[in-house]
């Protein structure tokens, strides 16, 4: 077998598709309003293929155990601080302002 992307299932056996429809959860929705706000005009952060791209760059291992909003907001967060946006140090700063906030109750 030739070496593939884990995105690249073609013509392999994966198992059944889960075809149901569900309602979006409230975070489902909220992350697909935050990509839709960062490849859209005027700011258009990045493209696509870009997000494409990061997305078949996760480890298989990442890849196999997240769901497919995971996968986005890993996408995400790489592109915005591959991209300059955004650095690691201000990511963890906010996400301890937020766990703290969430853990006292102030939503």
């Amino acid at each position: 077998m030739t070496n593939r992307a884990i995105t690249d299932l073609g013509g392999v056996s994966a198992g059944p598709i889960d075809r149901h429809e569900h309602e979006p959860t409230l975070t489902e929705r909220r992350i697909d309003a935050m990509m839709m706000l960062l490849r859209q005009q005027p700011r258009e952060f990045f493209k696509a293929d870009e997000n494409r791209r990061t997305i078949e760059s996760l480890t298989p291992e990442f890849y196999e155990q997240s769901d497919y909003y995971e996968r986005w907001i890993a996408a995400m967060r790489g592109l915005l601080v591959e991209k300059g946006i955004i650095s690691e140090a201000e990511l963890a700063a906010k996400l301890t302002e937020v766990k703290a906030r969430y853990a006292s109750g102030k939503e």
